[in-house]
């Protein structure tokens, strides 16, 4: 299969599969989204509007963001996901927004911490106590980050959820603040939560893929100081979400959400330079830690992802090679220092 448009790109990524339709029909209660107007919250909401139609019963679904961009707001309605234009971080926002039974929360803050920390924290760990509060009675996944473990010895593998934390940089504390602050919503409120620590998601738009094909396209030097990295396809990474609505729990079930494969940079470099027919650029050497995840417990309860790593690079370049739309968004996975 390639993917030759954005047309093509959203359909695909919003398709459900019987699982996504299954988890849907599971449901009692509408699904509210939180932080739906980034990278990944259009294409999850419209896969849970698709997986609530095919299940016959009539389930609301609502994207909450900002929605600076009105395209995003625009093809959401299109698709029949109800929105709302809202600030979470201003007072009586949540307030008055509406009930739901079940609570996606994506809201983030990454880039431009630096210099801005308090921003980056009151996004990340103080509206998390405001969400746990108001939404108490619901259910919660949250979306969190594998940088939560900091850097790792690459012969060890990836860090398990029984792995112990340290995070390194403001960015990745106020992350784990975001966890903590809904494990003592469900620890006060027993609300039932799902963690999702999550490395790193592809589209075919941005994404360590791509950002490493890019550079190989355009004769531009490869870091390789991370040299291991874990990928998985953004509509594998939106359908564990979905399903991991009916895997909430209390205290809180924490998920690592990433492909089974730990890859080579030097390696995925390689590859998309036979891809391209061009000999990629390396800079540094790879060094002996990584920020690696192990995602064995979600593969356990979902299955393996079903878009291989082989085939993500093939569509990743295609589209490159095709001149494909770029958000322009680098996921600076280079970097070591925890400074973003």
């Amino acid at each position: 299969m390639r993917i030759d448009n954005e047309a093509e790109l959203e359909e695909v990524l919003s398709r459900p599969g019987p699982e996504d339709i299954a988890a849907m029909a599971e449901l009692d209660g509408g699904l509210l989204i939180l932080g739906a107007g980034g990278k990944m919250g259009p294409s999850l909401a419209k896969l849970a509007r698709r997986a609530a139609d095919a299940t016959g019963k009539k389930q609301r679904v609502v994207a909450v963001a900002r929605f600076s961009d009105e395209r995003i707001r625009a093809g959401l309605e299109a698709a029949g996901v109800e929105t709302i234009a809202c600030d979470l971080l201003e007072p009586g926002s949540l307030a008055a927004l509406p009930e739901a039974a079940n609570i996606i929360f994506m809201a983030a803050r990454k880039f431009g911490t630096t210099g801005s920390e308090y921003l980056t924290w009151a996004m990340n760990t103080f509206l998390p106590g405001l969400v746990a509060e108001r939404y108490r009675d619901s259910r919660i996944v949250a979306f969190s980050t594998g940088n939560v473990y900091g850097m790792r010895p690459v012969v060890w593998g990836g860090a398990t959820e029984l792995s112990a934390v340290a995070p390194q940089g403001e960015y990745a504390q106020s992350a784990l603040g975001r966890e903590r602050m809904f494990e003592y919503g469900s620890s006060r409120w027993r609300t039932k939560v799902a963690l999702l620590r999550l490395n790193y998601a592809v589209d075919l738009r941005y994404g360590v893929l791509v950002d490493v094909a890019l550079a190989v396209f355009r004769g531009q030097p490869i870091d390789l100081r991370m040299g291991m990295v874990n990928t998985i396809w953004q509509g594998d990474a939106n359908s564990m979400c979905l399903r991991s609505l009916a895997q909430c729990e209390s205290p809180p079930l924490v998920l690592n959400i990433t492909g089974p494969e730990t890859i080579s940079v030097r390696e995925a470099a390689r590859q998309f330079g036979h891809r391209f027919g061009k000999e990629p650029v390396f800079w540094g050497e790879e060094s002996p830690t990584a920020l690696l995840a192990n995602a064995a417990r979600a593969h356990g309860l979902f299955g393996y992802p079903k878009v291989t790593t082989g085939d993500l690079m093939d569509w990743v370049a295609n589209w490159i090679a095709r001149g494909g739309q770029l958000l322009d968004k680098p996921t600076h996975f280079q970097t070591r220092d925890g400074q973003f």
